[in-house]
C-alpha cells in the first residue's frame, strides 16, 4: 500500500503528467465552451467533430511554449499560459454575450470605449462562469500542493520538436476537412463565426492577428494607381438621380436622427393591447415623408460608429474593428465636408464623451464645424442613460445648440437610451414589459416606447422653433437591438422560428426620409445604410458622379438593390444569401439549381463592393484623388474646444 501511494506522489509530482493533464483539460473546456457559449451554427457531424478537435492542436502548441522555462519554473510557466489562453476565451464569451460576435485586434484599441460599457458588464455576467477557469484552478491547487516535491527532468529536444509535430499536424488536418467542407474558408473568411467554427477560438486569433496586420500594411503599400479601379467601378455603377426628387430639398436643413437600436419589425407592433411606436407609426402615412420598409443596417463591430461611417462616407465598415477608432486620421469626402462647401454648417449632437468611439478626433476627419458631446449638456445623474443622456433631456437641451446653427446646417443627433440592456426606470416607463421570459427581450419595448415619445416631443420642438418645414428630417435605425442569441423568445415576439433568412430579415431597420412638399408613400425597395449619402445629395440638387461613394440614391430607378453584410451574407429583392445558402427573396425559399448561376453573379457583386472599399478605407486611397468641386479637409483648422466655447453659453442664455 505504502509503495503504491509513493508511486501515485511521483505522478502527479512529474511534469508530463501536468502538461497532458493542462491539455487535456484544455481541450475538453474548450470544445464544451464553444459548443454552448457561441451560437457557431453546427450544421452537420463533420463540422461536430472540427468543433471538438480544433482546440487540441492550438492547446498542444501553446502549452508546449512551457518547454522553453527550466526546473520549477517550467510548471509555473505552463499554469501561466493555460490562463491566458483560458481568460482569451472567456473575454470572447463576454464580448460575444454583448456584442453576438468576436474579438479582433482593432477592437482592442478601442480602450477609451471600455469605461462606458462598463455599466452593462454586469448583465453579461452568469454564476458558472467560475467553470472558465475551474482546471487553472486544479492545477494551481495541485503546483501547490506538490510543489516542494516536483520532478523536472530534462527534457530532450527531439521529444519537444516531436510534441510541436504532433500540434501541427492536429491543426493541419482540422484544416484540410475544414476547406473541404467550406472551400476557400481563409481566402474568403468574411465571417469570424466560420472561422471559430471550423478552427477554433486560438486558431481564429492567430487568423485575426494576421488579417489586422494585413490591414495595418495597406496604406504604407499604397499608392494612386490603386484609385483607377475603384474610380472605374463607382463611376459605372453610378445611379444617375430621379427627376421626380433631384433637388426636391434644395437649399433646406438637414436633420438626421440616429435611432439606437431600433428595428423594424417595431413598426405597427402591438403589444398588451397597444402600438409600442404610435409617433413611428404615424409616419408611415404623414403626407411628406417616405417610409422604407427594406431598409438594413450594414454595421459589424463598429456598430453605432459603423453606422455613422456609412452615412457620412458612403463607405462600408471595416470586417474588423471600427474604422472611426482605426482610422480617424484618413481622407474622406464625407457629407459635412460636401455639404460644408456648398455653404452649410455642420453639428453633431450627442450626450456622452466626446472621446467615445473616437468621435472627437475622426469627426476633424469628417469636417463637422461643431461637435456638442457631454460637456455642453446638463448630465443630471436622474436624467442619465448607461450610455449617456437619455433621450428626452438629450432633445430639450439641444434645441438652444440647433437655432444657434447658422442655416442651412446639417445636424446629425445621436440618440442612447434605446441600448442593451434597455434599462428605464419604473416611472419613465410607459408600457408593460413583453412575457417572453427574456429578459433583454422583454425589457426592449419598454425603452423603445421611451424613444418613440421623445422623437415624437422633439418634432414638436422643430415645430415651435419654425425648422420643420424648411428641413429634411432623415431618421434611421442603427444597428439590431436584440441579437441572434435571443431568437427563442424572438419567436414568442414575432410568431415564427426564427430560422437563418428570417434572422436576416430582421436585419432591417426603419427609415424616414421628410421633406416638406414632397409626396409620401410606404417604399419597398431595398437599400442599406451605404445608400443614404447619395440620396441625400441628390435631395439636394448636387450631383454625385465624381464622388467616390458605393451606395447608390435608393429614389434612382437605377438604384443597385444588392446589400452586402459584413459577414459575407447579402440580401436583395431578388436573391439573398444567408450562411452560404441562397434563398428566393420574395418566398423565403431555397434557391432551385436553375437559378444557381444568377446567384453566384449576387454574391460576387456582393464580395467586390466590400473589397473596394476595404482598399479604400485601409489604404487610405482618397488622399490620392479629388474631385474637381471638393477641397479636401484639412483637420488641422478644426479644435472643438475653442470653435464651441463661443457657444457654450448659448444654453444658459436661450
Amino acid at each position: 500500500m505504502k509503495k503504491l501511494s509513493l508511486t501515485k506522489m511521483n505522478i502527479t509530482n512529474n511534469y508530463s503528467f501536468f502538461f497532458i493533464s493542462a491539455i487535456i483539460l484544455l481541450w475538453f473546456k474548450t470544445y464544451f465552451i464553444q459548443l454552448t457559449q457561441f451560437n457557431l451554427g453546427i450544421d452537420n457531424s463533420t463540422q461536430q467533430f472540427l468543433l471538438f478537435l480544433n482546440p487540441l492542436g492550438s492547446a498542444v502548441l501553446f502549452l508546449s511554449v512551457a518547454f522553453l522555462f527550466n526546473g520549477k519554473m517550467r510548471f509555473i510557466a505552463l499554469i501561466i499560459i493555460d490562463f491566458l489562453m483560458s481568460f482569451l476565451l472567456y473575454a470572447n464569451a463576454l464580448y460575444y454575450r454583448f456584442f453576438n460576435d468576436f474579438i479582433t485586434l482593432p477592437t482592442l484599441t478601442q480602450t477609451q470605449n471600455f469605461g462606458d460599457v462598463s455599466g452593462s458588464l454586469t448583465t453579461l455576467l452568469k454564476p458558472f462562469d467560475v467553470l472558465f477557469f475551474a482546471d487553472i484552478i486544479l492545477l494551481l491547487g495541485l503546483l501547490i500542493f506538490s510543489f516542494n516535491r516536483l520532478e523536472v527532468k530534462k527534457t530532450s529536444p527531439k521529444k519537444i520538436i516531436a510534441v510541436v509535430i504532433f500540434a501541427l499536424s492536429v491543426s493541419g488536418i482540422n484544416l484540410a476537412i475544414a476547406e473541404d467542407d467550406r472551400p476557400q474558408l481563409l481566402t474568403r473568411g468574411f465571417d469570424r463565426n466560420y472561422i471559430v467554427k471550423y478552427l477554433g477560438m486560438y486558431n481564429y486569433t492567430i487568423y485575426d492577428a494576421v488579417q489586422s496586420s494585413k490591414a495595418s500594411a495597406q496604406r504604407a503599400l499604397a499608392d494612386s494607381d490603386d484609385m483607377t479601379e475603384v474610380i472605374n467601378y463607382t463611376r459605372s455603377n453610378h445611379a444617375n438621380p430621379n427627376p421626380e426628387y433631384f433637388g426636391i430639398g434644395k437649399g433646406m436643413n438637414v436633420i438626421y436622427v440616429h435611432m439606437e437600436s431600433i428595428q423594424n419589425f417595431l413598426i405597427n407592433y402591438e403589444l398588451h393591447g397597444e402600438e409600442v411606436t404610435p409617433f413611428l407609426n404615424s409616419l408611415t402615412k404623414e403626407a411628406n415623408t417616405l417610409y422604407f420598409d427594406n431598409f438594413f443596417h450594414q454595421t459589424a463591430q463598429g456598430k453605432t460608429a459603423d453606422a455613422e461611417f456609412m452615412v457620412a462616407n458612403s463607405l462600408y465598415g471595416l470586417p474588423q474593428g471600427a474604422a472611426f477608432t482605426t482610422k480617424g486620421l484618413n481622407t474622406y469626402q464625407s457629407a459635412p465636408a460636401i455639404l460644408g462647401q456648398q455653404g452649410y454648417t455642420s453639428a453633431v449632437l450627442h450626450g456622452n464623451k466626446g472621446s467615445f468611439w473616437n468621435r472627437d478626433e475622426i469627426y476633424k476627419s469628417l469636417g463637422y464645424d461643431h461637435f456638442y458631446d457631454a460637456s455642453f449638456f446638463d448630465m443630471k445623474v436622474e436624467d442619465l442613460a448607461d450610455y449617456g443622456l437619455m433621450d428626452k433631456p438629450f432633445f430639450e437641451q439641444s434645441m438652444p445648440y440647433l437655432n444657434a446653427l447658422p442655416q442651412p446646417f446639417y445636424a446629425n443627433f445621436i440618440t442612447v437610451t434605446h441600448h442593451f440592456p434597455f434599462t428605464i426606470d419604473e416611472e419613465e416607463a410607459t408600457i408593460a414589459k413583453h412575457t417572453t421570459g427574456n429578459k433583454t427581450v422583454d425589457n426592449y419595448f419598454q425603452t423603445a416606447r421611451y424613444a418613440d415619445e421623445a422623437l415624437e416631443q422633439f418634432f414638436a420642438y422643430l415645430k415651435d422653433a419654425n425648422l420643420y418645414d424648411n428641413s429634411i428630417i432623415i431618421m434611421y435605425g442603427d444597428h439590431y437591438g436584440i441579437s441572434n442569441n435571443h431568437n427563442k423568445a424572438m419567436k414568442e415576439v414575432i410568431g415564427k422560428e426564427v430560422i437563418p433568412f428570417e434572422s436576416a430579415g430582421l436585419q432591417r431597420t426603419p427609415l424616414f426620409i421628410r421633406v416638406p412638399g414632397m409626396e409620401g408613400a410606404v417604399n419597398h425597395e431595398y437599400a442599406g445604410q451605404i445608400d443614404l449619402l447619395p440620396t441625400l445629395l441628390h435631395l439636394l440638387g448636387i450631383e454625385t458622379k465624381e464622388y467616390i461613394h458605393f451606395g447608390t440614391d435608393l429614389l434612382s430607378d437605377e438604384h443597385d438593390d444588392i446589400i452586402p453584410f459584413r459577414n459575407g451574407d447579402f440580401v436583395s429583392s431578388q436573391v439573398s444569401m444567408v450562411d452560404m445558402t441562397f434563398y428566393d427573396s420574395k418566398t423565403g425559399e431555397p434557391l432551385e439549381d436553375d437559378r444557381m448561376e444568377e446567384a453566384k453573379k449576387y454574391q460576387l457583386a456582393a464580395e467586390q463592393k466590400l473589397k473596394l472599399s476595404d482598399n479604400v478605407v485601409n489604404g487610405d486611397l482618397l488622399r490620392f484623388y479629388t474631385p474637381e468641386t471638393f477641397i479636401p479637409v484639412d483637420r488641422s483648422k478644426y479644435n472643438y474646444k475653442v470653435r464651441n466655447e463661443e457657444t457654450i453659453e448659448v444654453r444658459t442664455e436661450q
